[in-house]
């Protein structure tokens, strides 16, 4: 059996980036506290053939190892710019290449980073329906960052990386109910 992984993916086609470097932020502090194995992609890694893809076989060879990748996670952190109170375009055709039901009961925790409070809502009311779509199991705490929290882009606001952290614990306990049923169904 593989080590558990959890992925992340981050909307964010600049660099540097406050939105990946927060999703990374995240994913690593998941590995680390739960015994995964991380990576994190952005929608720049994905590359051009994402912009052109109308399915997901037309991606390119390294734009279908990110997205199996993934699909496989056992975790998934997601984060996006907020654009207009909403998610970047290229992160939103990225899961639009997903079957619907290929994210199905998949532990899913949502991040956003936005230049002020104004965008705040993003995670409830564009992040959790879309995944609420595939239906995925998006986990309660939602972490939303804006510029302020961040110094020479990195997350430096002690009550973001506090509701990060509780989110992070609320992996644990997916992690630790998911294991559990396993053991029972041996």
């Amino acid at each position: 059996m593989s080590n558990p992984t959890v992925v992340g993916f981050s909307g964010n086609i600049t660099r540097p980036s406050k939105t990946r470097a927060f999703v990374e932020l995240v994913t690593r502090d998941i590995a680390v506290r739960h015994g995964l194995s991380a990576s994190t992609y952005d929608v720049e890694d994905v590359g051009p053939s994402l912009g052109t893809a109308r399915w997901a076989r037309d991606l390119d060879e390294p734009a279908q190892a990110i997205l199996a990748q993934v699909l496989a996670a056992d975790v998934l952190v997601v984060g996006s710019p907020t654009y207009k109170g909403s998610y970047t375009g290229l992160f939103k055709h990225f899961f639009d290449l997903i079957d619907p039901a290929a994210l199905r009961g998949k532990p899913i925790l949502l991040t956003a980073t936005g230049g002020g409070e104004r965008h705040a809502l993003i995670v409830e009311h564009q992040l959790r329906p879309l995944f609420g779509f595939f239906e995925a199991f998006a986990l309660p705490t939602a972490v939303y960052a804006t510029d302020k929290d961040f110094t020479d882009g990195v997350l430096r606001s002690e009550a973001i990386l506090k509701r990060a952290s509780q989110a992070v614990d609320e992996v644990g306990l997916v992690l630790a109910n998911r294991s559990a049923g396993r053991i029972a169904a041996e």
